[in-house]
C-alpha cells in the first residue's frame, strides 16, 4: 500500500467568519495530497500527461468528522487504492495537528482520458502497469 503524508497550514483565506475551514477547501486538500503523492511516487499530473493522458475526477466522496480552524495545520494522508480497472483511486485522511483528531475522510476516483479528443480508456495504460510493477503493487 503506497501512502504519502503532507501538511498544509490553514490560511485565513480558507476559513469563514467563524474561523472554521470552509467545506469546499477540503477538496483542495485532497488535491494537495494527490500532488504530494505523485511527486513522491512518480505519478504526478505532468508525468501522466507526458504519456498522453489526462485523469479527470469522476467520483468524489467527502465525510466531515470535525472542524479545522485558522491557525491549525491539516495533516493530509493520501493512500493509493489498487484496482484492476483503468482508474486511479485514492483515499484521504485529514487530521488536525493542533487537536490530533480526524477532521475529514475522503475518496476520489479518476479515469484515463485522451486530452485531445476526450476519449476515455477502458484498459489500463501500459505506463500504469509498469508503474505498479515498479512499486510491487499486485491484486
Amino acid at each position: 500500500m503506497l501512502k504519502n503524508t503532507t501538511e498544509s497550514s490553514i490560511k485565513f483565506s480558507e476559513v469563514d467568519s467563524l474561523r472554521v475551514v470552509w467545506h469546499g477547501n477540503y477538496v483542495r486538500y485532497f488535491e494537495d495530497g494527490r500532488e504530494a503523492f505523485g511527486k513522491q511516487y512518480g505519478l504526478g499530473y505532468l508525468d501522466v500527461y507526458e504519456y498522453g493522458f489526462a485523469v479527470p475526477l469522476i467520483d468524489l466522496q467527502v465525510n466531515f468528522k470535525r472542524i479545522l480552524e485558522y491557525g491549525d495545520t491539516a495533516i493530509i494522508e493520501t493512500t493509493f487504492i489498487n484496482s484492476p480497472a483503468a482508474k486511479l483511486i485514492f483515499e484521504y485522511k485529514i487530521t488536525s495537528a493542533k487537536h490530533g483528531y480526524v477532521a475529514c475522510l475522503g475518496k476520489t476516483t479518476q479515469v484515463f482520458m485522451n486530452p485531445v479528443n476526450k476519449e476515455l480508456f477502458i484498459t489500463v495504460p501500459t505506463f500504469i502497469e509498469l508503474w505498479k510493477k515498479k512499486w510491487e503493487i499486485t491484486l
